[in-house]
């Protein structure tokens, strides 16, 4: 099978007196960055819709399980078997409306939310038994800000510790606002200036979470649509041979204006 040949590679690569030095050398920390990029690739080859590049991507991305696996094999703590088992007993563990003989004659009848509800309640109990008693635990330091926000502000929504409605999360963003606004103001320091901020953030990423919205997605199609109007205003003002340090405000105006047209005349066509 091919992930048995993928798992002789990766041993191939760590042996200690054949192996590749860079592959060698590797440690669980040190893979950490190159796990994540391999995650944001696959996101970005299905966003862009190529399935060439979506398996291509996946295939790294399963490389890094592979490579972190093996580092923890060599640890005695486990093996890529264990990591395949560990998830799979977790699936049918956490859908017992499929894998019992009962829930399987139910199924039908249990909508999206209540599976989600039936969800939630035994990722619960997994964290109780894995001793993580606080409300916030196992929610990952290392996720994206905007995404941790949001899962945070979910999790303390569960017991009651949340806005009641849109609206109460929008006030909370206009005094976060004015907040950050007085740092600025009052020339504060930068150190009370970037709390302000990621105050206002935090509400607006949790303003999102009230209004059903995803605002890593949302801040992500905003980041998209910046680069391809900026190159648009490249080749702009390369047809014209303006150079772009050169430009005034108003010109940049001018340029980000028709970029824009330009842009919506594409969509229309």
């Amino acid at each position: 099978m091919a992930i048995e040949q993928l798992l002789e590679i990766m041993r191939t690569l760590r042996e200690p007196k054949t192996g590749c030095e860079w592959d060698r050398t590797q440690t669980l920390e040190s893979i950490v960055p190159h796990t994540l990029e391999e995650a944001y690739e696959v996101a970005d080859a299905i966003r862009r819709g190529d399935p060439r590049a979506i398996r291509d991507e996946l295939g790294d991305l399963l490389f890094q399980v592979v490579f972190l696996a093996q580092i923890a094999s060599e640890q005695d703590w486990f093996d890529f078997d264990e990591v395949a088992a560990s998830i799979a007993d977790k699936l049918i563990r956490r859908h017992p409306h499929v894998f019992t003989e009962r829930g399987a004659e139910s199924t039908l009848a249990i909508s999206a939310e209540q599976q989600s509800k039936i969800w939630e309640t035994l990722k619960a109990e997994e964290r109780l038994q894995a001793g993580e008693r606080g409300v916030l635990d196992g929610v990952a330091i290392t996720l994206p800000a905007l995404i941790r926000a949001g899962k945070l502000g979910k999790r303390a929504a569960r017991v009651g510790f949340d806005w009641p409605d849109p609206g109460g999360v929008r006030a909370k963003v206009d005094e976060e606002f004015a907040e950050f606004e007085a740092t600025l103001r009052e020339a504060q320091s930068r150190e009370r200036q970037t709390d302000e901020l990621g105050d206002l953030l935090f509400a607006i990423a949790n303003w999102a979470r009230h209004l059903g919205l995803d605002a890593e997605a949302a801040l992500r199609g905003s980041n998209e649509k910046f680069s391809r109007r900026f190159a648009s205003m490249e080749r702009l003002a390369a047809e014209r041979d303006l150079r772009l340090e050169k430009l005034d405000l108003a010109a940049w105006e001018s340029l980000w204006a028709e970029a824009k047209r330009l842009e919506r005349q594409l969509e229309s066509s």
